[in-house]
C-alpha cells in the first residue's frame, strides 16, 4: 500500500498521515528503543528480507537514531546473511549469536542509554538493496476509498502502527 503519499489525504476515518508515532518500549520488537544521554533517540531492531523463489532471504541487524524531536539523523544496517538453524522463517523471534553481537555492538556504541518509549517520524533509507525504515504506506491508488494510514518497520513488514499514533501500539 504504498501508492499515492500525499500526508493532506484523508483516510476512511479522516485522518491525516501521521508526522509521528509512538513506539512502546517492550519484551518483543520494541526491547530497545529509547534515548541517549545526549537526549538522542533510538530504535535499534533486526530487520529482515523474505526468502523469495530467486533467493534465500537476508537478516540484518539495524540502529536508527532520532533527534529529540523525532527526526532520523543516523542509521546503521548491519547485513548478517541468511538466518542460521533450522530454517525459521524470518520475522519469527529468533535469535542467533552473529545478530546478538550485532545488536550489542550497536547498544554499545551509544551507551548509557535508558531503555524507554519514543517518538519518532516516519523514515525511509536505502541500504544494501533494500528499503529500510518506519515507511508510511497510504492508498494502492486513487479509487482505493476505504484505506487507512499506517506504517510498518521494513523490511519485513514485522511491525505495523495504526491510528491512533501516540498509544505505542503495533500489530506483528
Amino acid at each position: 500500500m504504498t501508492g499515492h503519499l500525499d500526508a493532506g489525504v484523508r483516510d476512511a476515518d479522516g485522518q491525516l498521515a501521521p508526522r509521528l508515532l509512538v513506539i512502546a518500549q517492550d519484551d518483543y520488537h520494541a526491547a530497545y528503543v529509547g534515548t541517549t544521554a545526549d537526549g538522542r533517540q533510538f530504535f535499534v531492531t533486526t530487520p529482515f528480507a523474505w526468502a523469495l523463489d530467486d533467493g534465500s532471504g537476508s537478516e540484518f541487524a539495524a540502529r536508527y537514531l532520532f533527534d529529540a524531536v523525532g527526526a532520523l539523523v543516523d542509521s546503521t544496517i548491519i547485513p548478517l546473511g541468511i538466518r542460521p538453524g533450522s530454517g525459521a522463517l524470518p520475522g519469527n523471534v529468533a535469535h542467533f549469536e552473529e545478530q546478538e553481537k550485532a545488536v550489542e555492538r550497536l547498544l554499545s556504541e551509544i551507551q548509557p542509554v535508558l531503555f524507554c518509549d519514543i517518538t519518532v517520524a516516519p523514515f525511509s533509507v536505502m541500504a544494501h538493496g533494500h528499503e529500510f525504515g518506519l515507511i508510511l504506506n497510504g492508498p494502492d491508488s486513487e479509487d482505493d476509498h476505504e484505506w487507512y494510514w499506517n506504517v510498518t518497520v521494513e523490511p519485513g513488514d514485522y511491525m505495523a502502527f495504526y491510528a491512533p499514533w501516540d498509544d505505542g501500539e503495533y500489530d506483528t
